[in-house]
């Protein structure tokens, strides 16, 4: 299976293809976490990507589809991108790279999500910066504020995490990734699942629209 998640930040695309993933043994590639840890590790492709992240800006196409390439081209069987494609010209770059490998999307899942669920569900989420454990301060609060509970690391709130940061990427989505939608649509491969919901319920809707 090979499928592309698709959905605003914070719709619970890294959330339900890890689920997904691990439950139909897929690999899951989140081009998210990819520069996150470049920027992290401070290479040159972070140092770069690093500024249109903080101000909630999309990474160039260029440079997030040399990433993605290089990782399908290791990946022998199903696959669930996250992140990727954004852009109407990463569609397309991803359209080649597939057809040069003789392979094919099986569908491209839509998690729609009404825009302050994506704000609330962002500007809450706290990081530690010791492991990289994920909390939120609503939905899964650490026992002690601030302090990790599994390496006593501190929490911290990512820069576009802000609520003002948020919804400059909320529009920059519509602005850019939502005609994704259509591309999609008109190919037939395009499934919608409304992720406002639990975690566990909106896996439960993926199920039945990918059975």
């Amino acid at each position: 299976m090979r499928l592309i998640f698709l959905g605003p930040p914070g719709a619970g695309k890294g959330t339900q293809a890890e689920l997904f993933t691990k439950e139909h043994r897929l690999a899951h590639i989140s081009t998210g976490d990819i520069l996150r840890d470049a920027v992290k590790r401070g290479t040159p492709l972070g140092l770069k990507a690093k500024q249109y992240m903080d101000s909630g800006a999309l990474v160039p196409d260029d440079v997030v589809v040399a990433i993605v390439a290089q990782k399908l081209a290791g990946i022998d069987g199903g696959f669930v991108l996250d992140g990727f494609p954004r852009t109407l010209a990463q569609a397309e770059a991803l359209d080649k790279i597939l057809d040069e490998s003789n392979g094919n999307l099986d569908a491209a899942v839509y998690l729609d999500v009404n825009e302050d669920t994506v704000v609330r569900r962002l500007s809450g989420r706290r990081i530690c910066r010791k492991c990289g454990a994920n909390y939120h301060v609503e939905n899964m609060p650490p026992h002690r504020e601030g302090v990790c509970d599994k390496c006593g690391g501190e929490l911290y709130q990512r820069e576009d995490d802000r609520p003002e940061v948020v919804r400059e990427r909320l529009e920059v989505y519509r602005r850019e990734t939502a005609p994704l939608i259509d591309y999609y649509r008109t190919r037939d491969l395009l499934r919608t699942v409304v992720a406002d919901p639990p975690p566990e319920e909106v896996m439960k809707e993926l199920g039945k629209v990918l059975a």
